[in-house]
């Protein structure tokens, strides 16, 4: 789903995705329009663009996420500011590109979000990164956290630094399904739902 206030952009990046095999489901002018259209719509991936109209970017991935969980944001907006980045991270978006990214890298942030990675520019990893290990010293000592145990707490570290399971598994010398266990255990005691949270919470935590 694609939700840009420009409609030019909006449907030049819905052309450009569906030449490159990439269904898109539905298209939105602004982010009130985005939350009404997107539960029947059923989006695996909404590119958010952030200044809009009636609902920012931010609001609406809010909403949305709120709405239906396992759709994940991929804000793709103009602009850079670290407020805007900010922002969006914590609303809950799963990635990050400036309007500027080449089609191609485009394609490659969709469907890694679709896949459950959290995706941000080289120019903006480091000051999603750095805002999350301040917010992780100022945080108290996180209870559920000290709850894994240590092979959970090796398996979430891996987790954040975007290995797959099977990956995960070769490293480790382990099964693929023992660490996918070890992987829904995590979830389920830090109350988690999908591996981008996890990947955030371990970097909260200094833990990447």
């Amino acid at each position: 789903m694609v939700v840009d206030d420009h409609p030019m952009w909006r449907e030049g990046v819905a052309r450009d995705l569906g030449e490159r095999g990439l269904e898109v489901v539905a298209t939105a002018g602004d982010g009130a329009a985005a939350v009404r259209i997107a539960p029947a719509a059923r989006p695996d991936v909404v590119l958010m663009d952030l200044q809009m109209p009636r609902l920012d970017g931010a609001g609406a991935t809010a909403a949305l996420l709120e709405a239906l969980p396992g759709t994940r944001v991929l804000v793709l907006s103009a602009s850079a500011e670290q407020g805007d980045v900010l922002a969006a991270v914590r609303a809950g978006a799963s990635g990050y590109l400036v309007k500027s990214a080449q089609v191609a890298e485009l394609v490659d942030a969709v469907e890694r979000t679709a896949a459950g990675q959290a995706v941000f520019g080289p120019e903006l990893a480091g000051l999603v990164l750095g805002e999350f290990r301040r917010r992780a010293r100022e945080a108290p000592a996180d209870a559920a956290g000290a709850a894994l145990t240590p092979r959970e707490t090796e398996v979430l570290r891996l987790v954040a630094k975007g290995l797959t399971a099977r990956r995960i598994a070769e490293r480790l010398g382990l099964s693929h399904r023992t660490v996918e266990n070890h992987v829904q255990n995590v979830l389920r005691k830090l109350q988690l739902t999908n591996r981008v949270e996890l990947a955030r919470y371990a970097i909260e935590q200094g833990l990447e």
